[in-house]
């Protein structure tokens, strides 16, 4: 809507601070509807301090113990809240229930689980954040094969060793310091926590929400247009169900506003394993391409590379257009080849659009993507050095060797009631054989935790056992108290097996009600 000329949607999240500052711009601007206004008053009330340094309209329940600390719908509440010139806590309680379903030609599931949990966050010397949250869980309702179906779509519950290995609860935390300057020009975090990278609008090729939080150490440096920003950190990995000592990833970003229509990122992305502390790609201001390219080390050939590019364009009020290309491996000499050596060449790409104010409609948001990945991208020979962490992709949800059309349509009924549609079209190919006649794996490259093989024939997109997928979800939020949420989704999901000449459905459900005190 060109509110924020500034803003920049590449790199999540933002620091408070900068919310409270673009709250501000927001604040003087006369393009909101009148549901933007009342979503825009409701983050007055929850950035107060950031915003003016006072507590007025926040509530805590150690300090006034009364029904408006429990049911109030104007104030922010807290189990404790402080702040005084050089130091603020504050401390929530969080509740959650959860019933989750499916139904399909095969089988049905169903499963309630619990959890509770905190959060603590504040501020030191206004230089200093801290964050720390954590939840316990349990099963409440289900079999264990209730479970598995669980698992297989929470990602916090894929990474949670106790739930995989049949216990009934999970926990799980994150948490971050992070220092930065008072004009944001160097910001240095350290901790767990989601980053999501890229422009992508349905989903994004770089880094994602589509696996849990990672742990890392991450510098940031601001001026002016410029953004940069660099990443080490540790995930989880394994090789055809062998666990990993260790596996690390190293990133660069780097972000050019060269006017406020027109946004240009580069990204660079380095996996590693068994090899947690290496000063080559601890290094900050270096191209991790080339510097793992001239270690000089024989594991190097081993290591994953990925870089991209996107940029972001506004031709016009309320339209925004994006592209992103991402590259997993590269040989220019076969690049145009049609044999076995042009493998070599592993690239995805994006386009998409989004439309605010969709058909003159106030706070109604269109989005439409295409996205293909072509086989083989994000994964590696070694299989230990996969683009992701838990198993799942660190980047695009797409498996690899799959192409998308996702149309999204998001509608703020009012600042309470939000409702999301979303479509999506798939087709993937998938497959793995052992030839032998050839002794060799033939690998159609639709495995995001299996690269082997991807030498043995030329390869071609959509080669394999061929899978198409009609996607329709819906999801309905609703905020009836502040601070109470009920959250409901639902998704119909239709397969057509063409390489088997077969079809089935499946539907699934998901409920939530959550307090956050």
């Amino acid at each position: 809507m060109g509110v924020i000329k500034n803003y920049n949607s590449s790199l999540i999240p933002i620091s408070r601070a900068e919310v409270s500052s673009y709250l501000k711009k927001i604040d003087s601007s006369v393009l909101l509807s009148r549901t933007d206004k009342k979503i825009l008053g409701d983050y007055k009330i929850e950035f107060e301090y950031e915003l003016n340094n006072t507590l007025k309209n926040s509530t805590s329940l150690y300090k006034k113990f009364n029904v408006d600390s429990f049911l109030g719908n104007k104030k922010q509440k807290y189990i404790y809240n402080y702040a005084d010139s050089n130091a603020t806590l504050f401390l929530n309680f969080q509740g959650d229930l959860s019933y989750r379903s499916s139904q399909s030609d095969l089988e049905n599931h169903s499963i309630v689980l619990g959890d509770l949990g905190f959060k603590l966050r504040g501020t030191l010397f206004d230089k200093i954040g801290y964050s720390i949250g954590f939840i316990g869980g349990q099963k409440l309702h289900g079999k264990n094969s209730d479970m598995v179906f669980a698992i297989e779509n929470d990602p916090i519950l894929k990474a949670n060793p106790n739930f995989i290995n049949g216990n009934n609860y999970f926990d799980f935390f994150n948490g971050y310091l992070r220092y930065q300057t008072k004009s944001n020009w160097l910001s240095l975090t350290l901790g767990r926590e989601a980053i999501n990278c890229g422009f992508g609008y349905a989903d994004k090729l770089f880094l994602s929400n589509n696996t849990v939080p990672i742990d890392f150490l991450k510098l940031d440096l601001n001026y002016k247009k410029i953004n940069y920003t660099f990443t080490y950190g540790s995930i989880k990995g394994d090789s055809l169900g062998v666990d990993l000592k260790s596996k690390n990833i190293a990133l660069h970003r780097l972000n050019v506003r060269f006017s406020d229509i027109f946004k240009v990122g580069y990204y660079e992305a380095v996996i590693m394993n068994n090899n947690p502390f290496n000063f080559v790609y601890l290094n900050p201001i270096s191209f991790i391409t080339s510097a793992d390219l001239n270690t000089g080390a024989k594991e190097t050939m081993q290591n994953n590379t990925l870089m991209g590019f996107d940029f972001e364009l506004n031709p016009i009020k309320n339209i925004a257009l994006q592209s992103s290309l991402i590259i997993d491996d590269i040989n220019l000499s076969t690049i145009f080849k049609n044999d076995v050596s042009s493998t070599d060449n592993k690239i995805g790409y994006q386009v998409g659009t989004m439309w605010t104010n969709a058909f003159t409609i106030p706070d109604i948001s269109l989005m439409l993507e295409y996205t293909r990945l072509n086989p083989f991208i994000y994964t590696h020979r070694s299989n230990k050095d996969s683009y992701t962490h838990w198993g799942l992709s660190l980047g695009h949800n797409l498996p690899p060797n799959s192409d998308e059309i996702a149309i999204k349509l998001n509608y703020n009924i009012s600042n309470r009631i939000k409702i999301c549609l979303l479509y999506q079209f798939q087709r993937s190919a998938q497959g793995i054989y052992y030839d032998s006649i050839t002794q060799q794996i033939i690998n159609y490259g639709g495995n995001i935790n299996r690269g082997d093989g991807d030498k043995s024939i030329n390869y071609k997109f959509l080669d394999g056992d061929r899978i198409n997928r009609n996607i329709i979800t819906a999801h309905l939020f609703i905020e009836p108290i502040k601070q109470y949420f009920l959250d409901i989704q639902y998704q119909y999901k239709y397969n057509n097996f063409i390489y088997l000449s077969k079809s089935n459905s499946e539907s699934c459900f998901w409920t939530s009600i959550q307090i956050v005190l």
